[in-house]
């Protein structure tokens, strides 16, 4: 059935996939790191399509796995924080948001940053007030203190980045150009005092919180699996604003810097070493006594300020020539157009500014320019977009069930496919006991490799350890029909996921056998893409512990998850289905048991139009070129191939039986069934729409010849007309499901469309993008197409009342 889609802002969440790590290697030719995507704008399937796990493939270019389950980190915090009482200092407690400062017999003054109402430290410019008010009162004139170690009271975070808040509040963005000068002005403060200003790290040092270490004179972090630094303003259509596009480079050097900026990645400790962004990498049990002794042995004299990482010829030539620096802005360039395609501002501004701080390097004109630039991107749509897709994945990691009845420690999972191997994976990473069961060994052999396939790249890329790994591969026990154990296994199984054959005597079958072997307070949780949960409930001893979970391949990859329960579904059902989900690394959103249940019933009328675009007379190629110019992933073309012609034609077949009615009406389905009977099945037949030799891809004689005898007319219908016809039947069916309660806001809507189709994550999805475009000139598009091409377009009620009453979706 339908479902299954490939993004990626994917942990995961930036708007470029890849960018030049190296711009030259050794042999002078070019090479490239390719990196997450917050959102997977780019080269990615984005969306995968199934009816048997054994039948699936994998997208044609899986994401990167290091933040797959992190997608929704960013160097910011969500502007939805509860009111708290205002702050009243005592002895005890002075600062808000630090700790009292300690000061050493050695003079040494030890500020430690703690928001006691927050879980993680955040900068805000209330913040920047109060560090200024405590670093004037007891630091700057203090003849006593001979240096400075900043450090978390917090056990595992630095600083998680700015708080966006501030920015949102503002209805005029320049308002914020005066705030960040006097941050600057702060920083710069800082280093007046003449003493060294050391920085130990344990846990995240995100956005703000890497730039406030930036400033300093030394640099310390532990070898915690919890501590990462990183820029990542870009996945918010951003840049670091405090400094960073001035500062980083002088330390990790130009091409490093780029990379950081241009991807928002995370540095890992030893990494952070290596290229110069840390000095020392500590146990954080020694932090920060580490700290305290490298601010003593800076202020004596016997250690050495950072100057940075000592760069190789190779490095020298490339960023500290006229020439060499040319070549290296012409590469990054094409790589950032080519993988945003124009639609991302934020990159090129990164760009600019350190470019315009390398010619400027005296002064503080560096800083005004980069923070003027900041201001003009926090007014762009594009960040809006952004920033509103990363407040709904912080709205979406809560839920309002309360307790789960029972822990859930052991997780079954049956079916070793694509799909079940994938849950089985993601499900042992984070500590749960996973019971995988298949008909016979080799079925589940071939789970098990395809699990140990990408745990050997993790191992590989350094992103898991040896360690990890063997704890991972313990937790998975492999089963079979053909034990005798596998019942005794089931026996203390807290939730069962099954990923079998979309059949639903099959599942209600699985749902007796389940109910049969394991305890009464085992959960039944079923991946169908489509079959009604309800009716798989049918005739179950415990109806309420069965929920739908819908999850997207390739699982590891793909953050979202759709949660389905039925009307006899309980509150601790639903609540563990969550919770499962959310410790997974999914971005979960709840969704009413329908057909299709919401992303494939948003795809279904998208994919009919694709034949009736070619019934029409529009290029394959042209169809894949005018989606992706839109900002999707991929084109329909593309995705069919990779997807499978078979499945895709079963998902169109199943979803016109259902009960959409003229939304799935205005095409013509049959063009698959006939490629079906030619054997033309996509990608893994070598030949779908278009023919596979290698990396090549063409369009075969034989192929376009079947192609013009489908088209009817040649329409000769311009870019705009293709996108708005594909792109009104994806966002009027969105618009639908909000009118029918199949999704409980827009925010769900926009969340589950832009990680479960890739749709362009610029737009901010489906919803925003009709606020930006205007609900009532988006209506009388759509009831334009419909007086010239039917009723498929008639814009449902809810957009219509929208029209009619100027509201906005948020």
């Amino acid at each position: 059935m339908l479902s299954r889609s490939l993004a990626t802002v994917s942990k995961r969440t930036t708007v470029l996939r890849s960018i030049p790590k190296k711009i030259f290697s050794c042999n002078g030719g070019l090479t490239t790191s390719t990196n997450d995507t917050l959102l997977a704008t780019t080269k990615h399937v984005p969306f995968m399509l199934h009816t048997q796990p054994r039948m699936q493939l994998s997208s044609v270019a899986a994401m990167n796995n290091e933040k797959a389950t992190k997608v929704v980190e960013t160097a910011t915090t969500t502007a939805t924080t509860t009111a708290i009482s205002k702050f009243v200092p005592t002895a005890e407690r002075k600062y808000e948001f630090f700790q009292n400062v300690d000061l050493t017999p050695e003079g040494i003054a030890i500020l430690r940053f703690d928001n006691p109402a927050k879980k993680v430290n955040t900068i805000s410019f209330k913040l920047k007030d109060e560090a200024e008010k405590l670093w004037n009162s007891e630091i700057h004139n203090n003849g006593d203190v001979k240096g400075v170690v900043f450090i978390s009271g917090k056990p595992d975070g630095f600083i998680a980045g700015a708080d966006i808040f501030d920015i949102q509040s503002m209805e005029n963005k320049e308002e914020v150009i005066p705030l960040i000068e006097s941050a600057t002005n702060f920083f710069q403060h800082l280093k007046s005092k003449g003493v060294p200003l050391v920085c130990a790290i344990n846990g995240p040092a995100l956005g703000g919180g890497l730039e406030w270490a930036l400033w300093c004179d030394y640099r310390i972090c532990t070898d915690s699996r919890k501590t990462k630094m990183g820029l990542p303003e870009v996945k918010l259509g951003l840049l670091p604003g405090f400094g960073g596009t001035q500062n980083l480079h002088k330390l990790v050097g130009l091409q490093k810097a780029m990379d950081m900026m241009l991807t928002g990645k995370d540095i890992r400790p030893k990494q952070a070493k290596r290229m110069g962004l840390v000095d020392l990498v500590v146990a954080p049990q020694s932090l920060e006594q580490v700290a305290i002794e490298s601010a003593k042995n800076l202020a004596n004299g016997s250690l050495k300020k950072s100057k940075g990482k000592k760069k190789s010829l190779q490095d020298k030539l490339v960023e500290d020539t006229s020439i060499g620096r040319h070549f290296m802005w012409q590469t990054i360039d094409k790589m950032v157009q080519k993988n945003t395609n124009g639609n991302y501002p934020s990159p090129l501004a990164i760009i600019d500014c350190v470019k315009y701080g390398i010619e400027h390097p005296k002064g503080d004109e560096k800083f005004k320019f980069e923070r003027e630039r900041f201001a003009k991107l926090a007014a762009t749509s594009e960040s809006e977009a952004l920033i509103g897709i990363f407040d709904g994945m912080t709205k979406m990691k809560k839920h309002s069930y309360g307790e789960v009845a029972h822990p859930v420690n052991t997780v079954a999972v049956l079916g070793s496919g694509l799909m079940g191997s994938g849950i089985a994976q993601v499900t042992a990473e984070k500590g749960y006991e996973v019971l995988l069961k298949d008909r016979d060994d080799a079925s589940v052999a071939r789970g098990l490799s395809y699990v140990d396939e990408n745990w050997g790249k993790k191992l590989k890329r350094k992103h898991m350890s040896k360690f990890q790994y063997n704890i991972n591969s313990s937790n998975i026990v492999p089963l079979t029909d053909e034990m005798d154990s596998w019942k005794t296994h089931f026996g203390k199984a807290d939730m069962i996921i099954e990923a079998v054959f979309e059949d639903i005597d099959l599942k209600r079958k699985i749902v007796s056998e389940m109910e049969g072997v394991t305890p009464d307070h085992c959960i039944f949780a079923t991946n169908t893409s489509a079959i009604p949960i309800a009716d798989i409930a049918e005739g179950a001893k415990r109806p309420e512990q069965i929920i739908g979970m819908h999850y997207f391949s390739p699982v590891p990859s793909m953050p979202l998850l759709e949660i389905i329960p039925h009307e006899s579904t309980s509150d601790s059902t639903k609540a563990a289905a969550f919770e499962v989900g959310l410790k997974q690394g999914k971005t979960c959103i709840e969704v009413k048991d329908v057909p299709g249940f919401y992303v494939n019933r948003c795809l279904g009328p998208f994919l009919v139009e694709v034949s009736a675009l070619i019934r029409d007379g529009v290029g394959l190629e042209e169809l894949d070129t005018a989606a992706k110019n839109f900002g999707m992933p991929v084109g329909p073309i593309d995705l069919a191939d990779n997807v499978g012609i078979d499945v895709v034609s079963k998902v169109s077949n199943y979803l016109s039986n259902a009960d959409l009615g003229d939304r799935m009406s205005g095409g013509d389905v049959t063009l698959m069934e006939k490629m079906i009977q030619k054997g033309w099945l996509g990608k893994k037949a070598n030949q779908g729409f278009y023919t596979y030799e290698g990396k090549k891809k063409t369009i075969s004689p034989e192929v376009q010849a079947y192609v013009n005898a489908f088209k009817q007319t040649d329409l000769h219908l311009q870019e705009e007309e293709i996108q708005n016809r594909l792109i009104c039947r994806f966002v009027n069916e969105a618009a639908k499901c909000l009118e029918d309660e199949i999704i409980k806001d827009p925010v769900v809507g926009d969340i589950g469309l832009v990680f479960g189709t890739g749709f362009a994550p610029f737009r901010g999805g489906p919803f925003r993008y009709l606020d930006t475009y205007g609900v009532d000139k988006y209506v009388g598009m759509m009831n334009g197409f419909a007086e010239k091409y039917g009723p498929q377009f008639e814009p449902c009620q809810l957009l219509k009342d929208y029209a009619v009453s100027g509201k906005k979706f948020h």
